[in-house]
């Protein structure tokens, strides 16, 4: 069993190990499986609209670039960078352009 000692101020606070050696402890202490096989959820990035989608889902709002980008704090340029690939925005960006293009899934 490898297991990873996580220590905050010298002193040790988590203990990482590797899942299948997880599942071992859990039944020696005769206890169920934290998580059944196959149900672990996607990520949140694989259930989200594709990034290079967000022109046109703004486009087909009616929205102006400009317009967008001021009502979720950033500059149309910024938003231009998203749009275009050259920049991936963070998670609280991401909200916002949800927000204001009404979608799921970017929460």
């Amino acid at each position: 069993m490898s297991v990873q000692i996580i220590a905050r101020d010298g002193e040790p606070e988590y203990a990482v190990l590797p899942w299948a050696d997880y599942q071992v402890l859990l039944q020696a202490a005769g206890r169920q499986p934290a998580i059944e096989p196959g149900a672990v959820e996607q990520p949140v990035e694989a259930k989200r609209p594709a990034l290079d989608q967000l022109r046109a889902l703004r486009e087909a709002r009616g929205l102006a670039a400009e317009s967008l980008a001021r009502s979720v704090g950033i500059s149309p340029h910024y938003l231009a960078m998203i749009e275009s690939g050259e920049r991936q925005p963070d998670a609280a960006i991401l909200r916002s352009l949800a927000w204001e293009l009404g979608l799921e899934g970017w929460s």
